[in-house]
Protein backbone atom coordinates (compact mmCIF):
# COMPACT_ATOMS: atom_id res chain seq x y z
CA UNK A 1 0.00 0.00 0.00
CA UNK A 2 3.02 2.64 0.80
CA UNK A 3 4.40 1.77 -2.44
CA UNK A 4 1.42 2.04 -4.44
CA UNK A 5 0.50 5.38 -2.78
CA UNK A 6 3.97 6.92 -3.44
CA UNK A 7 4.20 6.06 -6.82
CA UNK A 8 0.51 7.33 -7.73
CA UNK A 9 1.55 10.58 -5.94
CA UNK A 10 4.45 11.11 -8.08
CA UNK A 11 2.65 10.13 -10.87
CA UNK A 12 0.09 12.73 -10.43
CA UNK A 13 2.76 15.66 -9.43
CA UNK A 14 5.03 14.45 -12.81
CA UNK A 15 1.60 13.96 -15.13
CA UNK A 16 0.30 18.31 -13.54
CA UNK A 17 3.65 19.71 -14.08
CA UNK A 18 3.05 18.16 -18.00
CA UNK A 19 0.22 19.84 -18.26
CA UNK A 20 1.24 23.03 -17.12
CA UNK A 21 4.05 22.99 -19.11
CA UNK A 22 2.32 21.57 -22.26
CA UNK A 23 4.95 19.38 -22.92
CA UNK A 24 1.86 16.59 -22.94
CA UNK A 25 1.41 18.07 -26.35
CA UNK A 26 4.40 15.81 -27.68
CA UNK A 27 2.44 12.63 -26.94
CA UNK A 28 1.05 12.78 -30.53
CA UNK A 29 4.93 12.80 -31.84
CA UNK A 30 5.39 9.45 -29.87
CA UNK A 31 6.23 7.01 -32.79
CA UNK A 32 4.61 3.33 -31.79
CA UNK A 33 8.26 1.63 -31.09
CA UNK A 34 8.64 4.08 -28.67
CA UNK A 35 5.26 3.52 -26.89
CA UNK A 36 6.02 -0.19 -26.29
CA UNK A 37 9.76 1.26 -24.77
CA UNK A 38 7.59 3.59 -22.61
CA UNK A 39 5.74 0.81 -21.03
CA UNK A 40 8.38 -1.51 -20.71
CA UNK A 41 10.06 1.40 -18.45
CA UNK A 42 6.54 1.37 -16.68
CA UNK A 43 6.86 -2.50 -15.85
CA UNK A 44 10.33 -2.64 -15.49
CA UNK A 45 11.12 -0.03 -13.63
CA UNK A 46 7.90 1.87 -11.88
CA UNK A 47 6.43 -1.25 -10.87
CA UNK A 48 7.62 -4.89 -10.63
CA UNK A 49 11.09 -3.80 -9.02
CA UNK A 50 9.27 -1.40 -6.31
CA UNK A 51 7.46 -4.34 -5.48
CA UNK A 52 10.64 -6.62 -4.96
CA UNK A 53 12.80 -3.93 -3.11
CA UNK A 54 9.90 -3.06 -0.69
CA UNK A 55 8.73 -6.73 -0.07
CA UNK A 56 12.59 -7.96 0.33
CA UNK A 57 13.20 -4.49 2.13
CA UNK A 58 10.48 -5.42 4.97
CA UNK A 59 12.45 -8.98 5.86
CA UNK A 60 15.78 -7.15 5.35
CA UNK A 61 18.07 -4.67 7.40
CA UNK A 62 17.77 -1.04 5.80
CA UNK A 63 21.28 -0.87 5.80
CA UNK A 64 21.40 -4.26 4.28
CA UNK A 65 19.30 -3.09 1.39
CA UNK A 66 20.95 -0.09 0.84
CA UNK A 67 24.48 -2.36 0.18
CA UNK A 68 22.99 -4.72 -2.76
CA UNK A 69 21.36 -1.52 -4.18
CA UNK A 70 24.15 0.33 -4.49
CA UNK A 71 25.81 -2.31 -6.59
CA UNK A 72 23.38 -1.12 -9.61
CA UNK A 73 26.57 0.91 -11.07
CA UNK A 74 28.23 -2.96 -11.38
CA UNK A 75 25.37 -4.30 -13.09
CA UNK A 76 25.01 -1.10 -15.19
CA UNK A 77 28.54 -0.64 -16.21
CA UNK A 78 28.31 -4.81 -17.67
CA UNK A 79 25.36 -3.49 -19.41
CA UNK A 80 26.20 -0.03 -20.67
CA UNK A 81 29.13 -1.43 -22.64
CA UNK A 82 27.71 -4.30 -24.93
CA UNK A 83 24.11 -1.95 -25.59
CA UNK A 84 25.24 1.15 -25.12
CA UNK A 85 29.00 1.04 -26.43
CA UNK A 86 29.77 2.78 -23.64
CA UNK A 87 33.67 2.57 -23.18
CA UNK A 88 35.32 1.32 -19.66
CA UNK A 89 38.70 1.94 -19.48
CA UNK A 90 41.21 0.01 -17.19
CA UNK A 91 41.35 3.00 -14.36
CA UNK A 92 37.11 3.25 -14.73
CA UNK A 93 37.05 0.21 -14.03
CA UNK A 94 39.39 -0.17 -10.73
CA UNK A 95 37.23 2.78 -9.47
CA UNK A 96 34.21 1.05 -10.45
CA UNK A 97 35.16 -1.86 -8.55
CA UNK A 98 36.49 0.57 -5.72
CA UNK A 99 32.79 1.86 -5.13
CA UNK A 100 31.78 -1.48 -5.15
CA UNK A 101 33.95 -2.93 -2.22
CA UNK A 102 33.46 0.64 -0.35
CA UNK A 103 29.83 0.24 -0.51
CA UNK A 104 30.09 -2.77 1.71
CA UNK A 105 32.05 -0.41 4.58
CA UNK A 106 29.00 1.14 4.99
CA UNK A 107 28.50 1.79 9.30
CA UNK A 108 26.72 -0.95 10.26
CA UNK A 109 26.41 -3.47 7.78
CA UNK A 110 27.26 -6.79 9.24
CA UNK A 111 27.49 -8.93 5.95
CA UNK A 112 24.63 -10.33 4.07
CA UNK A 113 22.26 -13.63 5.23
CA UNK A 114 21.34 -14.78 1.54
CA UNK A 115 18.00 -14.45 2.71
CA UNK A 116 14.96 -14.43 0.45
CA UNK A 117 14.82 -10.51 1.16
CA UNK A 118 18.31 -10.24 0.18
CA UNK A 119 17.27 -11.79 -3.21
CA UNK A 120 14.28 -9.38 -3.92
CA UNK A 121 16.35 -6.44 -3.27
CA UNK A 122 18.98 -7.76 -5.77
CA UNK A 123 16.26 -9.08 -8.24
CA UNK A 124 14.72 -5.56 -8.10
CA UNK A 125 18.33 -3.91 -8.80
CA UNK A 126 18.62 -6.26 -11.85
CA UNK A 127 15.30 -4.81 -13.35
CA UNK A 128 16.48 -1.37 -12.36
CA UNK A 129 19.70 -1.70 -14.45
CA UNK A 130 17.92 -2.87 -17.31
CA UNK A 131 15.30 0.12 -16.97
CA UNK A 132 18.75 2.24 -16.90
CA UNK A 133 19.94 1.04 -20.32
CA UNK A 134 16.69 1.02 -21.97
CA UNK A 135 15.84 4.58 -20.74
CA UNK A 136 19.48 6.00 -21.93
CA UNK A 137 18.40 4.72 -25.23
CA UNK A 138 14.90 6.63 -26.19
CA UNK A 139 16.09 9.82 -24.15
CA UNK A 140 17.63 11.23 -27.33
CA UNK A 141 13.71 10.92 -29.01
CA UNK A 142 11.68 11.32 -25.79
CA UNK A 143 11.50 14.42 -23.78
CA UNK A 144 12.86 13.12 -19.53
CA UNK A 145 9.94 14.40 -18.41
CA UNK A 146 7.59 12.49 -20.56
CA UNK A 147 9.67 9.32 -20.21
CA UNK A 148 9.23 9.86 -15.84
CA UNK A 149 5.88 10.50 -16.25
CA UNK A 150 5.18 7.40 -18.17
CA UNK A 151 7.50 4.81 -15.41
CA UNK A 152 5.76 6.62 -12.90
CA UNK A 153 1.99 6.47 -14.36
CA UNK A 154 2.50 2.95 -15.81
CA UNK A 155 3.93 1.42 -12.77
CA UNK A 156 1.65 3.15 -10.61
CA UNK A 157 -1.40 1.65 -11.67
CA UNK A 158 0.51 -1.89 -12.40
CA UNK A 159 1.17 -1.56 -8.47
CA UNK A 160 -2.33 -0.66 -7.99
CA UNK A 161 -3.82 -3.92 -9.85
CA UNK A 162 -1.11 -6.18 -8.11
CA UNK A 163 -2.21 -4.55 -4.60
CA UNK A 164 -5.97 -5.20 -5.69
CA UNK A 165 -5.00 -9.18 -6.60
CA UNK A 166 -2.84 -9.69 -3.70
CA UNK A 167 -4.00 -7.95 -0.58
CA UNK A 168 -7.07 -6.06 -1.50
CA UNK A 169 -7.95 -5.19 2.19
CA UNK A 170 -4.68 -2.48 3.22
CA UNK A 171 -6.12 -0.59 0.92
CA UNK A 172 -9.37 0.19 2.54
CA UNK A 173 -6.98 1.68 5.17
CA UNK A 174 -5.95 4.95 3.30
CA UNK A 175 -9.20 6.52 4.85
CA UNK A 176 -7.82 5.71 7.97
CA UNK A 177 -4.19 7.40 7.66
CA UNK A 178 -3.21 9.65 10.70
CA UNK A 179 -1.40 12.55 10.29
CA UNK A 180 2.43 11.31 10.97
CA UNK A 181 1.66 8.09 8.45
CA UNK A 182 0.42 11.06 5.94
CA UNK A 183 3.59 13.09 6.14
CA UNK A 184 5.84 10.21 6.01
CA UNK A 185 3.97 9.54 2.72
CA UNK A 186 4.31 13.03 1.79
CA UNK A 187 7.83 13.19 2.28
CA UNK A 188 8.98 10.24 1.09
CA UNK A 189 6.50 10.99 -2.47
CA UNK A 190 8.51 14.12 -2.49
CA UNK A 191 11.86 12.81 -2.42
CA UNK A 192 10.91 10.16 -5.15
CA UNK A 193 9.63 12.90 -7.56
CA UNK A 194 12.88 14.66 -7.21
CA UNK A 195 15.03 11.40 -7.99
CA UNK A 196 13.06 10.72 -10.39
CA UNK A 197 13.34 13.75 -12.36
CA UNK A 198 16.54 14.50 -11.80
CA UNK A 199 17.63 11.33 -12.41
CA UNK A 200 16.65 10.77 -15.88
CA UNK A 201 17.78 14.40 -16.88
CA UNK A 202 20.94 13.27 -15.73
CA UNK A 203 20.70 10.10 -18.00
CA UNK A 204 20.00 12.53 -20.94
CA UNK A 205 23.23 14.92 -20.35
CA UNK A 206 25.69 11.82 -18.80
CA UNK A 207 26.59 7.89 -19.71
CA UNK A 208 24.42 6.05 -17.89
CA UNK A 209 27.64 4.49 -16.03
CA UNK A 210 28.59 7.49 -15.00
CA UNK A 211 25.03 8.59 -13.38
CA UNK A 212 24.36 5.17 -11.31
CA UNK A 213 27.93 6.04 -10.23
CA UNK A 214 26.95 9.01 -8.63
CA UNK A 215 24.05 7.69 -6.99
CA UNK A 216 26.56 5.79 -5.34
CA UNK A 217 27.47 8.47 -3.30
CA UNK A 218 23.86 8.39 -1.22
CA UNK A 219 26.07 5.68 0.91
CA UNK A 220 27.99 8.60 2.29
CA UNK A 221 24.60 10.05 4.00
CA UNK A 222 23.96 6.65 4.76
CA UNK A 223 26.70 6.73 6.38
CA UNK A 224 26.23 9.51 8.69
CA UNK A 225 22.78 8.84 9.28
CA UNK A 226 23.72 5.57 10.95
CA UNK A 227 26.81 6.80 12.84
CA UNK A 228 23.60 9.28 14.19
CA UNK A 229 20.94 6.79 14.92
CA UNK A 230 22.53 3.17 14.76
CA UNK A 231 25.89 3.00 15.52
CA UNK A 232 26.23 6.71 17.17
CA UNK A 233 29.85 7.13 16.27
CA UNK A 234 31.94 7.98 13.04
CA UNK A 235 34.61 5.43 12.99
CA UNK A 236 37.91 5.21 11.02
CA UNK A 237 36.23 2.43 8.08
CA UNK A 238 33.35 4.91 7.81
CA UNK A 239 36.13 7.68 6.82
CA UNK A 240 37.94 5.65 4.76
CA UNK A 241 34.71 4.46 2.88
CA UNK A 242 33.62 8.08 2.38
CA UNK A 243 37.17 8.94 1.07
CA UNK A 244 37.01 5.78 -1.58
CA UNK A 245 33.68 6.95 -2.85
CA UNK A 246 34.26 10.35 -3.62
CA UNK A 247 38.11 9.17 -5.31
CA UNK A 248 36.15 6.84 -7.71
CA UNK A 249 33.74 9.05 -8.37
CA UNK A 250 36.11 12.01 -9.21
CA UNK A 251 37.95 9.25 -11.26
CA UNK A 252 34.64 8.05 -13.26
CA UNK A 253 33.36 11.59 -13.76
CA UNK A 254 36.65 12.79 -15.27
CA UNK A 255 37.24 9.87 -17.28
CA UNK A 256 33.35 10.47 -18.60
CA UNK A 257 33.96 14.16 -18.94
CA UNK A 258 37.18 13.94 -21.12
CA UNK A 259 35.18 10.93 -23.48
CA UNK A 260 32.40 13.31 -24.13
CA UNK A 261 35.07 16.21 -24.96
CA UNK A 262 37.08 13.92 -27.24
CA UNK A 263 33.65 12.72 -28.98
CA UNK A 264 32.45 16.03 -29.57
CA UNK A 265 36.26 16.88 -31.36
CA UNK A 266 35.77 17.93 -34.44
CA UNK A 267 39.21 16.06 -35.96
CA UNK A 268 37.87 13.07 -34.67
Amino acid sequence: MFTTIKNLGVAFILLASLLASRKWLQFKTIQKQDWLSLLLIGVIGGSIPFYLFFTGLSTTPAITGAVIQKTLVVWVALLAVPFLKERLSVKAIVAVIALFLANGLVGGFRGFKFSSGEFLILLSTLFWASETILVKKILPRIDPQIAATARMSIGGLTLLIISLITRPEPLSRLAILNPTQLAWVGLTTGLLFAYVTSWYQALKHASAITVTAILVASTIVTNLLSAIFITHSLNASVIIQSLIIITSLLVITKLSTNSLDRSSSPNL
